[in-house]
């Protein structure tokens, strides 16, 4: 396997395992996921400062509510107060409500889906400054709730339960980070590609001192029609240095 391909994916398994120990982890388990690699001392580090910088602690904690913004504290709180008043229960209870929506009950599957509720926001903030606000967050994750409580009967023991339903809660999240980040990138193509365009025209209009056709600015930049019409087209004929038809 190519080295950098196989860094890339062990710094990807560093990162699931962090996040699945609350933003966690030792360097001790960092070295050993990257052994095959014989990172130098130096590398190390630079793994070690990216985590960091990834909101996640090496050998000591990190406190997810200190990168929350002060909207996302307004937002946490009364979601917190909002489900505030839902009843706890004794892990006997708990067990035995886990073990009725595993059997299909649906009000057993009610239940647990409110006793679940407080570990989604706690979930949440483990991916807070990567793109999507807190509240989406939870709103992706309440939804990976509420269908994986369904899905329990494939299971064996009540204590799976959790661990099941946690795992797709942060599946939800991550694959809505993962396409808000496609999503931006995608506009940040398109942003460049009609910059690209605009600005061969402004140039080209103060050679010419007048507004340039399709046809000149092919000419002279080189550009395609389909790029030229495409950047027109997606800037609501914006370009002001083309002429319009």
């Amino acid at each position: 396997m190519n080295r950098e391909i196989e860094f890339g994916k062990t710094l990807e398994e560093v990162k699931r395992i962090a996040r699945e120990q609350q933003n966690f982890i030792t360097k001790t388990e960092v070295e050993e996921a990257f052994s095959a690699l014989s990172l130098s001392a130096e590398q190390m580090e630079m793994v070690y400062d990216y985590l960091r910088q990834n909101k996640i602690g090496v050998d000591e904690p990190v406190e997810a509510d200190a990168y929350l913004e002060e909207e996302e504290r307004n937002y946490l709180d009364s979601y917190l107060e909002a489900i505030g008043a839902i009843p706890e229960v004794t892990e006997g209870e708990r067990e035995a409500i886990t073990l009725s929506a595993m059997a299909g009950d649906a009000d057993a599957v009610r239940r647990l889906t409110e006793l679940m509720l407080p570990e989604v926001p706690q979930i949440a903030k483990l991916y807070t400054g990567q793109g999507v606000s807190l509240e989406d967050l939870i709103g992706e994750g309440n939804v990976a709730l509420s269908l994986g409580v369904t899905m329990l009967g494939a299971l064996e023991h009540a204590k799976e339960a959790q661990g099941m339903l946690g795992k797709m809660v942060m599946d939800a999240m991550e694959d809505c980070i993962a396409a808000s980040e496609a999503e931006e990138k995608s506009d940040r193509k398109i942003a460049d590609k009609v910059n690209r365009v605009a600005d061969a025209a402004n140039t080209l209009q103060e050679e010419l001192r007048r507004k340039v056709t399709v046809e000149e600015l092919m000419e002279e930049s080189g550009l395609s029609r389909k790029a030229i019409e495409d950047a027109i087209r997606i800037s609501g004929g914006k370009i002001e240095s083309i002429a319009s038809k």
